[in-house]
């Protein structure tokens, strides 16, 4: 049983050192710790047994328990108290564990959260320069239009002018 025990443990050692490739050192510490309270957890079932089997055990006269049987029995006794304090220590440390890791993803949520808002906002800035540049361009426009036309309006009386001259100067001299 210790050999089985034994060898499942070096199975889920290389199955987490082959899974570190691929996790994060936070929920590798995470299985590991769990990896350990199963094991304790396993240990307890057998130690139990011991005592279910101790308690069954008697070697006195007439079939009685002696002294040293129930001390055996207390004495496993005291070792499956002892290794339930070990295992609800491993159980807070894995407590410990997993409250770091939801610390850890609000922590991360929060930072996506605002480096969202802040692409949100970078983008209805720029936005708003797009508006105010496209009315800027539209009053530009306008203003062009409105100098392009005083120019022509100007071209057309100069030119209006001067052949008023010119027709006026010929008939003056014919």
């Amino acid at each position: 049983m210790k050999r089985l025990t034994l060898v499942c443990l070096i199975c889920l050692w290389h199955a987490s050192l082959f899974a570190q490739s691929k996790t994060n050192p936070d929920s590798l510490a995470y299985q590991l710790q769990r990896n350990k309270i199963n094991a304790m957890l396993d240990q307890r079932h057998q130690k139990f047994g011991q005592y279910s089997e101790s308690l069954k055990k008697h070697t006195g006269i007439f079939g009685l328990q002696t002294k040293k049987d129930i001390r055996r029995s207390n004495d496993i006794l005291m070792d499956i108290t002892k290794t339930d304090e070990a295992i609800f220590e491993q159980i807070k440390i894995l407590l410990n564990y997993r409250t770091y890791q939801q610390q850890q993803a609000q922590v991360q949520t929060s930072r996506v959260q605002d480096n969202s808002l802040g692409y949100m906002n970078t983008i209805n800035r720029l936005r708003d320069q797009v508006d105010k540049l496209k009315q800027d361009e539209q009053a530009a426009k306008k203003e062009q239009e409105s100098t392009t036309r005083l120019h022509f309006i100007v071209f057309v009386l100069m030119l209006g002018s001067i052949l008023f001259l010119l027709f006026r100067k010929r008939r003056v001299t014919a």
